[in-house]
């Protein structure tokens, strides 16, 4: 038994849209009615089917989103199984460490209204930060380390995973200083709900909001994520289920309060709730209304700040970054006593996917991943917009010759009614330049690393008829032949 629905996620365009009498889910519909993307659906929900049939999962909830719009959604399994309640889109799941990209967002709002620095170090906010550190001549953590797992600090403050007794803040305060970092700062990534439940701390030191709070005004409320909270029961919840025994049984986990540490762990949402926060990364422009940040921090939170010594992925503000198959996702994951989630944001198709379980061992960040190569990749299919292009003109085909500057020698070449250019005096021949046409004669030079003159106007100079030279960004080479 499925449960399903699509919606647009910008809060106010609903009222907006029912006065001037068009339809709010138009768009949305009209995506998930494409040929290609219910054939996905239905591919990938007979394969999640299977997955919690196969597995004995209790139940999940995912969710596609393109733009400003959650294009499908769907529960699948049960909420409780006791009760025979079933998952619905409306169910409400312990995000955990989803936490961490609304503490970072605070922290990067708080910064834009000059209230703090990212260089700034921890403790001109929070006077009693100490602790032990890796070596004696360990510069202070800034506010940065903390939001980059770069701090060195440990993992966590105390045994409360397992025993379920998250410490208060008035504990985490009072432990701090015997705290031994393993790492000096921005010596390696290393993970750190401890790093997040003090960034969280600042925020409260310099709003003079709680942390909940401070995220209902700020983030919540903007983007109209009702049902989300932070530390706090809903009849809604999904029962946590521990992992699968080998006798089949699995644990019923209580509610656990994250108390001082809500700003690592503590958040409580919706599938709905999180494509709205999904859809906010994709916005342009200035602060204010459902934007929650400006286009220029955006671009920070998604840019790797530092990575794993594997090379493999790295870390931006607060969102996890990896390529896989020569595309870029940012994101994150949460693990909480009952709940595993993921979500997985591709930003130049602007297509995210969301999946929220309510067990141990459901790898949510697997089931991502196939949501996003079946039902994500063809909704990023059907919304791509076809690029403005220049229609070949063969006489450019004159443009094609051999030019040489104080640098060496390029070539210009007509390639499937293309102009590149290469360097036949390098070793390997690589990759060519492609020159796209951009209008007036002039080209843009377009290449796989940024090198050279990468995203720059290429132009030819004529005399008398002839190209004598080729002008690239501020530089020129004399055409020899």
């Amino acid at each position: 038994m499925r449960a399903s629905t699509l919606f647009r996620v910008r809060p106010f365009l609903l009222g907006v849209l029912l006065v001037i009498g068009t339809p709010p889910l138009v768009f949305a519909q009209s995506v998930a009615e494409d040929p290609h993307v219910d054939a996905q659906i239905e591919l990938f929900s007979n394969w999640l089917e299977g997955q919690i049939e196969i597995r004995g999962l209790p139940g999940i909830v995912v969710g596609v989103v393109s733009g400003d719009d959650l294009i499908w959604s769907q529960g699948f399994g049960h909420a409780d199984i006791e009760s025979d309640r079933r998952m619905d889109v409306g169910t409400r799941f312990r995000m955990a460490s989803h936490s961490k990209l609304f503490t970072a967002t605070a922290i990067m709002q708080l910064r834009e209204q000059g209230l703090l620095r990212l260089d700034d170090p921890v403790n001109e906010y929070l006077p009693w930060f100490s602790y032990q550190t890796a070596s004696d001549d360990d510069p202070p953590v800034t506010i940065e380390h903390l939001l980059t797992h770069s701090s060195g600090l440990p993992r966590e403050a105390s045994s409360h995973w397992t025993d379920f007794d998250f410490p208060s803040a008035e504990e985490v305060r009072a432990l701090m200083s015997d705290r031994v970092a393993p790492f000096s700062p921005e010596v390696r990534w290393k993970y750190s709900n401890l790093a997040y439940t003090i960034a969280g701390m600042v925020i409260e030191e310099v709003s003079g909001m709680s942390w909940a709070d401070y995220l209902q005004q700020n983030i919540f409320d903007p983007l109209g994520m009702s049902a989300s909270s932070v530390d706090r029961p809903d009849p809604l919840m999904a029962t946590g289920y521990g992992r699968r025994m080998p006798d089949g049984s699995r644990q019923v986990f209580p509610f656990v309060d994250a108390r001082g540490m809500a700003a690592a762990t503590g958040l409580t949402s919706t599938v709905e709730d999180m494509a709205r926060f999904v859809s906010a990364q994709f916005r342009a422009g200035a602060r204010g209304d459902d934007r929650l940040l400006s286009t220029a921090s955006l671009r920070e939170m998604h840019r790797v700040r530092m990575l794993e010594t594997t090379w493999t992925r790295g870390q931006g503000i607060g969102f996890s970054v990896q390529r896989r198959d020569g595309t870029l996702y940012v994101g994150h994951g949460g693990g909480y006593p009952g709940y595993t989630t993921n979500t997985s944001i591709q930003l130049d198709s602007e297509v995210g996917v969301i999946v929220l379980t309510n067990t141990n061992d459901s790898n949510p960040a697997q089931i991502a991943q196939q949501l996003m190569e079946t039902v994500g990749h063809a909704v990023a299919d059907a919304t791509a917009e076809e690029p403005e292009t220049v229609a070949w003109d063969p006489a450019w085909e004159r443009f094609a010759g051999v030019y040489r500057s104080r640098g060496g020698e390029t070539r210009v070449l007509v390639l499937n009614g293309q102009l590149v250019s290469m360097n036949p005096w390098a070793s390997s021949i690589g990759a060519p330049t492609h020159l796209e046409p951009v209008g007036d004669g002039t080209f843009r030079m377009v290449a796989p690393t940024g090198g050279g003159p990468v995203g720059e106007i290429v132009r030819f100079v004529e005399e008398d008829g002839e190209v004598v030279r080729m002008v690239t960004g501020d530089s020129y080479s004399v055409r020899v032949r």
